[in-house]
């Protein structure tokens, strides 16, 4: 810390006062993208990013819909960090957009971690936001937001995974904060608020039967555009049997949309299960006709 010397005049100690102290500097980041189709091709329209955001495209194999790929290039967010995510889809566009890899949100000093994730997917078009895991610092104070537009004929899949505590080394995430929420707005109604805020002794909160059950991580995934009823139909025939103590799983069909939730205590066990069940619905050639592989992104398995 610099200091500056203060003269008190003669016959008096000349005194040191600090300086003050400067702001910790925080990031401001954010990626924009826009997708559009034409001719059975998608192409990029759009792209915006400022640091510590980057969006890459890595190659994807002929008659494939694009990749993007975000990057968080300061390795991760902590108190005071800003990010922003947005997504447009339009003219029959099909793209599938992830991350790079687990986002940390570090432990913070009291002040907030935002994270805004913003999609629209206009009508006759097919986006994907599939980020990896999102692992959550003891300590880390994150508020999360994803809205999403959709218009008539859209199709869309979203999902979060989040992890609690640094599991690798036994961390739990005992206190801070997260607020996780989700929005869904249809041409001309809300289709689905939903809403997650844990604080205070959220190690208690995370034990506890009524609540978490000890779990160490929880996943949702939303699927909209696709005939409701043979989707939930598909999502509970896949289900059944797949559950138990330590891997909780249930569907519901909202207003047209097919939400899933994932609770278990090992986290790379409801990673798999997530993956599984992502690739069931690409497979489902009898709900949709978008020419998706197989596989996930090659970034999931690195």
């Amino acid at each position: 810390m610099s200091q500056m010397a203060i003269s008190a005049g003669p016959g008096r100690a000349a005194c040191d006062l600090p300086s003050p102290v400067a702001a910790l500097q925080r990031c401001d980041g954010g990626v924009e993208a826009g997708f559009s189709g034409a001719d059975g091709v998608t192409r990029l329209t759009h792209l915006f990013q400022r640091n510590p955001g980057r969006l890459l495209f890595p190659t994807v194999s002929p008659g494939l819909p694009p990749e993007a790929v975000l990057v968080t290039v300061a390795g991760g967010l902590t108190g005071g960090d800003r990010m922003s995510v947005r997504l447009e889809a339009k003219h029959a566009a099909v793209a599938c957009v992830t991350t790079q890899a687990a986002e940390k949100i570090y432990r913070s000093d009291g002040v907030d971690t935002s994270v805004l994730v913003d999609l629209r997917v206009g009508a006759g078009t097919a986006l994907e936001w599939m980020p990896q895991e999102t692992i959550l610092f003891d300590g880390a104070r994150l508020r999360r937001e994803t809205r999403i537009s959709l218009a008539p004929g859209a199709r869309l899949l979203a999902g979060e995974i989040t992890i609690y505590g640094r599991t690798a080394r036994g961390e739990r995430f005992g206190g801070g904060l997260l607020f996780d929420r989700w929005r869904v707005q249809g041409p001309d109604r809300l289709l689905w608020y939903d809403a997650t805020r844990l604080d205070g002794d959220i190690g208690a909160k995370m034990a506890h039967p009524a609540g978490y059950a000890g779990a160490r991580a929880s996943a949702t995934l939303l699927c909209g555009g696709l005939p409701g009823q043979p989707a939930l139909a598909l999502s509970r025939e896949w289900l059944a049997g797949r559950g138990d103590a330590s891997l909780r799983l249930g569907c519901s069909l909202v207003n047209g949309l097919l939400v899933l939730r994932w609770l278990s205590a090992d986290a790379a066990r409801l990673r798999a299960s997530f993956v599984e069940f992502w690739l069931q619905l690409r497979a489902a050639r009898h709900l949709h006709s978008l020419l998706l592989p197989d596989t996930p992104p090659r970034v999931w398995n690195c």
